[in-house]
């Protein structure tokens, strides 16, 4: 058997396969076979796209969190701005961010992600560079509406992007390294930022300034980039042989979301309101974006409470950071081999539990930054376990897009909050932030257990026999696509992911 072919027996009769037949090969020979294929295939698909989405994300983040690291390089004071503009200014960033998530995720299927993710990437960065000429308020209020507006539709569209190349139980370790990128893009805009505020003074900028120009510049640059090598479906992917995406399309189909006629309507966008189990997860992002917006836009800030310079502040942010890009890949690692979506975020909700409580308790500058290693791993790490459950236990594609956008939605309305919680007046120690973070994370793992109680009572139900008919009676007669296209998730063959 040649090396990039299928083995016959699994390949839909949808798909010619021009290859030597196996029948006389034994069954464990041949799903020995398939394994190495798959394997062998998934690599060239994440070598493909994962470094690609990885990178989109980690600039969309290092571009909206980095008016953290301007404001210890000089910003506010430069702009003469008071706490209140500075709280309002990030506030605002949400607005169009939440407004643009779900059209943007209707139109990624009509438009294609090779021109939609590309163009967003392109518009915030000319809206990050831009940012380095404002002058006063006004302008940095329109600036950070114009990069929510382009930054809004890129992560609810990379997640559903990639469910049209990886089955449900593969995204949980792709999506973690887009939380990982964003853990690294922490640690990246303190590096970057202690460097780049050193050419304070060039060309008559700043040194905030110079932040916002050469990252947005570069993030312009990547956006060009994506557009020539970025494909809309498996069938694109340039590095695949026709056998290759013959079987990455054949393997979406074993999750059974086969509806390739799924059309956008009112009735299936409104349908994700009537499911408990997606308002559970949208709740439980609400928490988890309060938390992790909140220490993206202010470990900067808390840093420098501890009474480091300026320059030393910066350097200070990348460790904790660090420590959550690796802690976030191992448990997203093992979520995913053991399809633990809920027991990983508890796990990991734990170790943002403890940390929360050292922050609060704590007075001592060892004890307090120590804490920010337990916080910010914890909430980072907890973050793709939630995330991914949204694409997990949703079917067809216009509800599993309108899901996801409504998962943002709470995400970055989690994110407003976040805005608001560190007020300078409560510097150093921000009692209230502790007090209310440390709220969220309890309540986030009482939820997260409630929503594994009862996805997996769901799945119990749907292994009744007489459930199981009187639910396809009104569906008999047709195709497993059609039926999926009505039912969605709750069709009974559909197993909810735990």
């Amino acid at each position: 058997m040649s090396a990039n072919s299928v083995p016959q027996k699994l390949v839909s009769d949808h798909f010619e396969v021009v290859d030597v037949p196996v029948q006389n090969e034994s069954s464990a020979a041949v799903d020995e076979e398939l394994i190495a294929f798959d394997r062998k295939m998934l690599l060239k698909l994440d070598i493909a796209l994962v470094p690609m989405m990885a990178m989109l994300y980690l600039l969309a983040f290092l571009d909206r969190a980095n008016i953290g690291n301007a404001r210890v390089a000089g910003l506010q004071k430069d702009l003469r701005l008071t706490e209140h503009q500075y709280q309002t200014a990030i506030t605002v960033t949400y607005v169009p961010y939440i407004a643009a998530e779900l059209p943007s995720n209707l139109l990624l299927k009509k438009i294609g992600p090779r021109i939609l993710l590309p163009f967003l990437c392109t518009g915030w960065g000319i809206v990050t560079t831009l940012q380095s000429q404002i002058h006063n308020y006004p302008g940095l209020i329109a600036c950070r509406f114009f990069l929510g507006l382009m930054e809004g539709g890129l992560f609810p569209g990379i997640v559903l992007y990639l469910s049209g190349f990886y089955r449900r139980h593969e995204l949980q370790v792709r999506v973690a390294l887009f939380f990982s990128a964003a853990a690294l893009s922490g640690a990246f805009s303190g590096l970057l930022a202690a460097a780049i505020q050193q050419m304070d003074g060039i060309g008559s900028l700043r040194g905030w300034q110079w932040i916002f120009c050469l990252e947005g510049l570069f993030t312009f640059c990547f956006g060009i980039f994506s557009f020539f090598v970025l494909p809309n479906s498996p069938d694109q992917v340039l590095t695949f042989t026709p056998e290759q995406s013959a079987r990455c399309i054949e393997r979406l189909k074993l999750d059974i979301d086969l509806s390739e006629a799924d059309h956008v309507n009112s009735t299936t966008i409104l349908s994700i309101f009537k499911s408990p189990h997606i308002w559970l997860q949208c709740l439980s992002l609400f928490g988890s974006g309060a938390c992790l917006f909140g220490l993206a836009y202010f470990t900067p800030t808390i840093v420098q409470g501890l009474g480091y310079n300026p320059t030393l502040t910066q350097l200070m942010t990348v460790p904790p950071f660090t420590s959550a890009f690796i802690v976030t890949m191992v448990s997203a690692y093992l979520a995913d081999r053991y399809r633990q979506r809920g027991l990983a975020a508890i796990a990991t909700s734990f170790v943002a539990l403890a940390g929360i409580i050292m922050f609060y308790q704590g007075r001592g500058v060892a004890i307090r930054y120590t804490s920010l290693f337990l916080l910010i791993t914890g909430v980072y790490a907890t973050a793709p376990s939630l995330i991914s459950w949204v694409p997990n236990n949703t079917a067809a594609h216009t509800r599993r897009a309108s899901a996801i956008a409504m998962a943002f939605i709470f995400t970055n309305a989690g994110g407003i909050v976040s805005t608001w919680i560190f007020p300078q007046k409560d510097a150093p120690y921000y009692t209230f932030a502790a007090k209310f973070i440390l709220a969220l994370t309890i309540i986030m793992i009482v939820i997260v257990a409630a929503n594994l109680y009862l996805l997996k009572r769901l799945n119990q139900r749907k292994a009744d026999q007489e459930w199981k008919e009187k639910v396809l009676e009104r569906v008999g007669g047709l195709s497993v696509a059609e039926q999926i296209q009505i039912l969605g998730d709750s069709h009974p063959d559909y197993k909810y992911t735990y």
